[in-house]
């Protein structure tokens, strides 16, 4: 299988406001969040991003996603530039961040509707995915009900299906089962597994190592803003537990100040 996602060398720095230097404690102006970060990912591969809260990992899919963009390094999505290309990535890709606010005075429907027209979703093609997503999660008897008024696993679900409604071959979740009720994260991690089973790549950042070795194929591991390793998760766990690789490299590479931020 060919490489469907290259990561190459990313990097991106933040200004500190004093505000920020003094909740990081720290007399540095500028963080560095992602620091020459490499990785690939291939077509029908579920690719986990596991680290500690401040690793990097949000970063990392913002710019994977055109959200921002990288100071350096760059990023090719079926091909297509992250920098140069952003129209064409966002084409290809879907992403569900839990910072995305759904706009609480519309319904479901209507806000499948209008981001299935921004991708320029065939008509009848779109309403055949609104018919099947919205069965499948359980949104059909809500489909007219405010998001101001659903629950937040609803709101979740609504978010997932929105972000899919182009059928997009990679897909990118930011901490996907955060917030989340047991039912409706077992919802979520099964329909990330038929995702794959269906040819799509799927990246997802999370600091749940129960979560990745359910899901992943390949792990990469991200300690302050560095790739530490970048394996297939089953010679990661060849002779030991996720979490025990993952903490011996994080007494390599981390340090006691993280303890409070996992």
């Amino acid at each position: 299988m060919r490489d469907l996602l290259v990561v190459q060398n990313l990097t991106k720095t933040f200004k500190l406001s004093k505000k920020q230097q003094r909740i990081e404690k720290t007399k540095l102006k500028v963080k560095v969040a992602v620091n020459d970060l490499s990785f690939t990912t291939k077509r029908g591969e579920i690719y986990g991003l596991l680290g500690p809260n401040g690793a990097g990992k949000t970063t990392t899919l913002r710019m994977l996603s055109t959200l921002i963009k990288p100071d350096s390094g760059e990023a090719l999505v079926d091909g297509y530039s992250v920098t140069k290309n952003p129209t064409e990535v966002r084409h290809r890709i879907g992403f569900l961040t839990s910072d995305l606010k759904l706009e609480p005075h519309f319904t479901p429907n209507y806000l499948f509707d209008f981001f299935g027209a921004l991708q320029n979703v065939d008509p009848n093609i779109l309403k055949e995915r609104k018919n099947h997503l919205f069965n499948k999660f359980g949104i059909e008897e809500f489909k007219e009900v405010k998001v101001s008024n659903l629950s937040t696993g609803m709101r979740q679900k609504v978010s997932l299906v929105i972000s899919i409604v182009h059928d997009p071959e990679i897909i990118i979740f930011d901490e996907p089962t955060n917030g989340l009720d047991v039912i409706t994260a077992k919802t979520v991690t099964d329909f990330l597994i038929e995702l794959k089973n269906l040819g799509k790549t799927i990246i997802l950042s999370t600091h749940i190592f129960s979560l990745v070795e359910k899901l992943c194929d390949r792990v990469g591991i991200i300690i302050e803003g560095r790739m530490v390793a970048d394996d297939l998760l089953e010679t990661m766990t060849k002779d030991k537990s996720l979490e025990d690789y993952f903490f011996e490299l994080y007494e390599i590479h981390g340090g006691n100040d993280l303890w409070k931020t996992f």
